[in-house]
């Protein structure tokens, strides 16, 4: 077994995953570090790449009147990157490091070209990076009603 594949077992993305699909996801993986601020990626980027964040914290973005709003704070332990199996997309994010980030990196061609291969492991991935999106999307929701309800208290005052 090699260090990869003990780091995706040891990441929480990997959680309940079976062996199998563990070690595949390590024989895709190489270890990457980003210093502070690096950009990852930015909104809208064709980089095709997935993220095992592993340490640091990173801000996801997306530009506003050309300026950086930021919709979440991602920790050790969270994923990112689910639309690098959406090859004719861009990033619906950008992702800034906020501090050194140490970070799994999958190759969105070869990941989606594994599940296309494996439908069980295609399940089983595709199962999981929904659950990203889910809560990407909540977090989402709730700044958009935050925003609102700030709005509308000023307005009302």
């Amino acid at each position: 077994m090699t260090d990869l594949t003990l780091d995706v077992q040891r990441h929480p993305f990997a959680a309940g995953m079976c062996p199998e699909h563990c070690a595949k996801l390590g024989h895709l993986a190489r270890r990457a570090e980003f210093p502070a601020n690096a950009v990852l990626f930015l909104e809208g980027d064709e980089r095709h790449e997935f993220f095992l964040l592993i340490a640091g914290r990173i801000a996801l973005e997306v530009l506003s009147h050309g300026e950086a709003l930021r919709v979440d704070t991602l920790e050790p332990g969270a994923a990112l990157g689910w639309s690098s199996v959406l090859l004719d997309r861009g990033k619906f994010f950008g992702a800034r490091a906020l501090e050194p980030v140490t970070a799994l990196v999958f190759p969105g061609v070869e990941l989606l070209a594994s599940c296309r291969a494996d439908k069980d492991f295609g399940f089983e991935m595709m199962s999981r990076l929904l659950e990203i999106v889910s809560r990407r999307l909540q977090v989402a929701r709730v700044k958009v009603l935050d925003s609102f309800w700030h709005v509308a208290k000023k307005a009302g005052a």
